[in-house]
């Protein structure tokens, strides 16, 4: 019998690489003074998506600190970047770091679903520098999202210095958020692997120990959150899935936060995991349980999508013409 795992036909847009926090294993952020995006920019770049089967633009931004003069234009930034991605069709999901109430709650307008890692609800020495990682405010956000009902994605990083119980508990504390407001739509459980614009000298997590936290995870977490796992960031995904595994996040032609491990293509994906008897199908970036929950704005969005047939009734393989331009092979 063939099984299923789902993705997310997905293109990152980055407000800005700015950011506050400086965690010691990070590729993505860059200094004061690194550039905002337009909305003008934000359109020259979607515009050309439209019609190409991409249906989620994960805005992923650096963060501003809270106490920074320019953090309402950067919240501003942020409002008007998800308002322009609604306005060409696509489904926003944002994920912008530390938020107050206010702002998770204006975001929430315009997006379909957020996210913000847990990470480790430890403080940890890649940590020292990175304020909004201190993990009581990470877990308060995981509370605020859920008393806001915004269908949420959270997850781990492991191989960053922690301990099996550190990940366990973080585990816990997500679990015991989602009993209470039922918001957790799925975790990541990600693995550090070194990039080059990184300063500290950690070493890959190892590929066995994250098969043993997939099934350790299925144990701990409910039946209806999913369980991800980034293809790009292990070497055979099978003994995942075989764990309990059951999605591959937003797929699409750049890792912005691991720039150094590609994603692959979904059509090269399709086929390595038919041959295993797992069959590869496409998602919205949020969950059925919780379209109810997707505010009034962006409900006529959705509502596109769900009759659209890549979603409902044909596989990706059966929908290869409307692969993203950036998902061809690269000319030699």
């Amino acid at each position: 019998m063939t099984k299923t795992v789902t993705y997310s036909p997905s293109f990152t847009l980055v407000p800005t690489y700015e950011c506050f926090n400086r965690c010691s294993y990070c590729n993505f952020r860059q200094d004061y003074g690194a550039a905002w995006i337009t909305p003008e920019e934000t359109y020259k770049i979607l515009k050309p998506l439209v019609g190409t089967g991409v249906i989620e633009i994960l805005v992923l931004s650096g963060e501003v600190h809270p106490q920074d003069s320019r953090r309402r234009a950067w919240f501003e930034m942020l409002l008007e970047t998800c308002t322009t991605v609604l306005s060409l069709g696509f489904l926003p999901h944002t994920n912008a770091g530390i938020l107050t109430y206010s702002e998770m709650q204006a975001l929430a307008q315009v997006n379909c679903s957020m996210g913000l890692m847990l990470e480790q609800m430890t403080l940890l020495d890649v940590h020292k520098h990175a304020p909004s990682k201190i993990p009581e405010l990470r877990e308060q956000q995981l509370h605020w999202a859920g008393a806001l009902r915004i269908p949420f994605t959270t997850g781990v990083l492991v191989g960053i210095g922690e301990r099996l119980e550190d990940t366990l508990q973080t585990l816990e504390i997500i679990q015991a958020a989602h009993q209470k407001y039922g918001h957790i739509q799925e975790v990541i459980l990600q693995p550090h692997q070194p990039g080059s614009q990184q300063v500290w000298a950690g070493k890959p997590f190892q590929e066995k120990d994250l098969v043993d936290l997939v099934y350790l995870a299925r144990a701990l977490l409910s039946s209806e959150i999913a369980l991800q796992i980034p293809p790009n960031l292990v070497r055979d995904l099978v003994p995942f899935l075989e764990a309990g595994a059951t999605d591959l996040g937003g797929i699409g032609s750049v890792d912005v936060v691991n720039p150094n491990y590609d994603h692959p293509l979904p059509h090269h994906l399709t086929e390595q995991l038919r041959t295993k008897q797992w069959e590869l199908i496409p998602r919205l970036p949020v969950y059925p349980q919780h379209y109810a929950w997707v505010k009034p704005r962006v409900q006529p969005a959705l509502q596109k999508w769900l009759k659209n047939p890549i979603i409902f009734g044909r596989s990706f393989e059966e929908n290869r013409e409307n692969c993203l331009p950036q998902w061809t092979e690269p000319s030699q």
